[in-house]
């Protein structure tokens, strides 16, 4: 299944899910019938299925659908790509960077697939860790690199609005496979994704 957005929202789960917040709302002591929620069920409902659209998308089909032969054997890094998911325990959201790195193995990709990639997967019910090793597992399932390597930095709502209630907090999570399990090659990885650009 290759990546595409959402254009048209499935009928049943979209009026399943505006009846589900309507029910959700008057718990919480609201008037669903006031001028400001009445269309809030309709749109909670396709704002929760657009955040969730990784679930209908393949990381894989994505990466083989931009990928070439090459003989190359050096580090590829797409550093800063933005990440948007969802906490699986609060629904809240949490948000970051994801920074990706491979060595190739006579086989690249798109760059653009690597950031479809972390979209695909962070558009899910998530935990910021396996978030980290599905992105790795994917680029190395599909490229069968010599390496990889990902980095996510992320902060969590649901450590800054509730809980603890720590609004500097952010959580930084790694998982490295192959040669990035090297001390060498993993530094230089760090020391690149680390260093700005003037």
């Amino acid at each position: 299944m290759a990546y595409k957005k959402i254009e048209q929202y499935d009928e049943d789960v979209t009026n399943g899910l505006i009846e589900n917040y309507k029910d959700a709302l008057g718990l919480l002591g609201e008037d669903i019938h006031r001028e400001g929620l009445q269309k809030t069920p309709l749109r909670l409902a396709k704002a929760m299925q657009f955040l969730t659209q990784g679930y209908q998308q393949d990381a894989n089909a994505i990466l083989e659908s931009a990928k070439f032969h090459e003989k190359v054997s050096e580090m590829i890094i797409v550093k800063d790509i933005e990440l948007y998911s969802m906490c699986e325990h609060h629904m809240l959201p949490f948000y970051g960077k994801a920074h990706v790195a491979y060595i190739p193995n006579g086989w690249i990709t798109g760059l653009s697939k690597i950031a479809r990639v972390v979209d695909v997967f962070s558009r899910r019910l998530q935990v910021q860790e396996r978030l980290t090793h599905q992105i790795l597992n994917a680029i190395k399932e599909s490229l069968d690199p010599l390496g990889v390597a990902v980095v996510i930095e992320a902060s969590h709502l649901c450590m800054m609005m509730r809980g603890v209630q720590k609004q500097n907090s952010v959580t930084t999570t790694s998982a490295f496979w192959g040669e990035f399990e090297k001390n060498e090659t993993r530094s230089e990885f760090l020391k690149l994704i680390s260093a700005k650009l003037h």
